[in-house]
């Protein structure tokens, strides 16, 4: 499957973005998706993720409560809802497919950069 990321851009710290993820050459049918993120000279990191036949998720605690994963089945894309923006939110936001049963994500999109100033 490729994935098409995209809804990044620059945010006042408290603001919102909504992140889409659309995925090209099959459906996320059997597939988890999930969003990770990279700052500046960090590792990259998960950030919560969507099963697409159960809808069940799953978030880092960094981002509890001010983030929320969901998907369009008739549009076969994720959504990544940002709310409550925080500086420390910058990074280059990816999302990638991992087929049900397997323990590697083995799709991955070009990337979207969020930044987000104070």
């Amino acid at each position: 499957v490729q994935l098409q990321a995209s809804g990044g851009g620059l945010v006042q710290a408290g603001g919102s973005l909504r992140l889409s993820c659309a995925a090209s050459g099959r459906t996320f049918s059997n597939y988890f998706v999930g969003w990770f993120r990279q700052a500046p000279g960090k590792e990259r990191e998960f950030v919560a993720r969507i099963g697409w036949s159960t809808g069940n998720t799953y978030y880092t605690d960094s981002v509890k409560g001010r983030f929320t994963i969901s998907r369009d089945n008739a549009k076969n894309t994720v959504y990544l809802q940002m709310n409550s923006l925080k500086p420390e939110d910058t990074a280059v936001y990816y999302c990638a497919g991992r087929r049900t049963g397997s323990a590697q994500y083995d799709s991955w999109g070009q990337g979207t950069l969020v930044t987000v100033s104070s």
